[in-house]
């Protein structure tokens, strides 16, 4: 039996939602009727037509069974391909990326750090502080990435990266699908996905992509409540993965609130009991979940929460420039967003719809607004990324307006497709913008190739600045005891010295007094700087280098990115040699 369905009833069921046509046709016989799915909405006059032809009255009930069956399973398919679509786009796009260089040094460290953290579990073996400097639990994302890492090294790690940002999309359509429809839904998914954030974000092995998607899954849940009474086991739902995002990434806790007042806002009826009880258990169950966290991690975590984000030292970017680099990521999904918020208001919608839709949009700023207080550009795209998530909602809602202002027929089809045909404008700037992010560290095939030889001969302490990228190729990285930093002495026993003062923060430069010590007693076997990010402390630890006549300049690597007409920067590896004469 052929079953058909009209123009107008594939309009109707893409603007009403997949799930309210199936639930009908389950309950009806075949007759689904499409909803409006936009909250405060009546149905538009026609909504209530058949959007499936029903079976005929004549047929065996076998037949009928078997028809409802293959009309569910097409109408599934009708609803699921656009967003197939877009993931394809974005993994594709993503994919690219992931060998476009070698370890960023926050990937190199938190993978490090997941396997001496396996190493610890499995073997007993000690391991380093991490929480006291870590921006977030060191037992939640650097496991999990480094088990990934075990199995397909550092591009297995990306794309564990990509299929959270991914999941995300996803979750991004099913809010957006239940709030406004799929046609928002469809332009929500593709203007996040076509951010260049949110590529490079998807092949990046830290815990931004893994904190973006719990943090996506909270909001999710908190929209998937909808008119299910109290939602108690949603909230908690919402709250668990919450709680997880702020754990991994401790500056993802910006965007709590955000997701407090979609709880507020997307209850279907005026209730602010319900509203009250909805956000009370989101909020406690969330908090709860934390400090227990908080206190099983103990002293170290509370100092590494405390030294990241309580206490973070201002950097030397200007505030405009934090605010002109955001505009460059996101200025035309804010645009968009703040468009939804207007069109919402100008036309007349319901006072809640329009509020959601300011709260979505004002999640754009937050992280940029955060970033240009502190002066720093150093996390901004990550910032940026998880606003945006909740932007795309607003900006999605934006053209779906946009569209419906067009005449019924084939001015709205024209328009439509023009819309899609214009993506391509922010997939073409979010080409360049992602392989510019996954691409602005330096290269460090070189110096490893140089350095490996060196380092795993022997077993004596080194001084490597920024040593992460190194102890995370090297085998020498399991000896974790061995690798000192131009912010930090390590001892043989693992205790610390040489911290920066309290007022640098963690990414502050080691005592220079402290170093000369160690150098003069010919404490380092290797010492290796790049005069980038402690340039003042190299230029010292180099004249100590010179005054202890038993260190020798063995390598000057090439190193860094090209800067015309200085070039590149270079790594100066020194060796200790105990018979080496004093030279003139």
């Amino acid at each position: 039996m052929t079953v058909t369905a009209s123009p107008r009833a594939v309009a109707l069921y893409w603007r009403a939602g997949a799930w309210r046509p199936l639930r009908s046709a389950r309950r009806s016989g075949g007759r689904a009727v499409a909803a409006a799915s936009r909250p405060g909405r009546s149905p538009e006059a026609g909504e209530h037509s058949d959007v499936t032809s029903p079976v005929s009255a004549d047929a065996p009930p076998g037949a009928q069974a078997q028809d409802r069956e293959a009309r569910v399973r097409r109408w599934r398919f009708l609803g699921v391909w656009p967003l197939l679509a877009v993931l394809a786009v974005q993994a594709v796009l993503s994919l690219r990326l992931v060998r476009a260089d070698t370890a960023n040094q926050s990937e190199a460290a938190y993978l490090n750090a997941g396997h001496l953290e396996w190493a610890h579990w499995l073997h007993g073996v000690p391991v380093p502080p991490f929480g006291s400097y870590f921006s977030g639990a060191p037992v939640i994302y650097p496991p999990v990435g480094a088990a990934v890492d075990s199995l397909g090294g550092l591009v297995a790690a990306r794309i564990l990266s990509l299929a959270f940002m991914l999941g995300a999309t996803a979750l991004l359509w099913g809010a957006a699908s239940r709030l406004f429809g799929r046609q928002a839904a469809f332009f929500s998914a593709a203007l996040f996905a076509l951010l260049g954030t949110t590529l490079h974000l998807g092949a990046f092995a830290t815990n931004d992509a893994m904190a973006l998607f719990l943090i996506a899954l909270a909001a999710w849940c908190v929209v998937h409540a909808g008119n299910r009474g109290t939602g108690t086991g949603w909230m908690v739902a919402a709250a668990v993965a919450l709680a997880l995002a702020n754990a991994a990434a401790y500056s993802s806790a910006l965007f709590d609130l955000v997701v407090a007042l979609l709880a507020v806002l997307t209850v279907p009826r005026a209730s602010p009991g319900l509203a009250a009880r909805r956000v009370g258990t989101l909020l406690i169950v969330t908090a709860a979940l934390l400090a227990v966290g908080l206190l099983a991690g103990g002293a170290n975590y509370r100092a590494g929460v405390k030294m990241t984000i309580l206490t973070a030292v201002p950097g030397s970017a200007s505030p405009l420039s934090v605010l002109a680099n955001s505009w460059y990521w996101a200025g035309l999904l804010l645009v968009l967003a703040v468009c939804g918020v207007a069109f919402s208001w100008a036309g007349r919608a319901p006072a809640a719809q329009t509020w959601l839709l300011a709260v979505l949009t004002a999640a754009a700023v937050i992280g940029p607004l955060e970033q240009a207080h502190l002066h720093s550009v150093a996390s901004l795209y990550r910032h940026v990324g998880l606003g945006s998530w909740f932007a795309a909602i607003s900006a999605g809602y934006a053209v779906d307006r946009f569209i419906c202002a067009a005449s019924a027929g084939r001015t709205r089809a024209l328009t439509a497709g023009a819309c899609v045909v214009a993506l391509i404008f922010p997939a073409g700037v979010a080409f360049s913008q992602s392989w510019s992010l996954s691409t602005n560290w330096a290269n460090a095939t070189s110096f490893i190739a140089i350095f490996r030889p060196l380092a795993d001969h022997g077993s004596a302490p080194m001084l490597v600045e920024d040593p992460s990228i190194a102890e995370y190729y090297l085998p020498a990285g399991a000896q974790w005891q061995r690798w000192s930093s131009t912010r930090n002495i390590v001892l043989t026993g693992g205790t610390n010295t040489g911290n920066p003062a309290p007022a640098a923060g963690i990414t502050g430069a080691g005592d220079p007094g402290t170093y000369a010590r160690y150098i003069k007693e010919g404490y380092f076997s290797l010492v290796a700087l790049n005069f980038t990010d402690t340039t003042g402390l190299d230029q010292q630890i180099v004249a100590d280098l010179r005054r202890n006549h038993h260190y020798r300049l063995i390598e000057v690597v090439p190193y860094g990115i090209e800067i015309p007409p200085i070039g590149k920067g270079t790594y100066n590896v020194w060796r200790y040699e105990p018979t080496t004469q004093p030279t003139g």
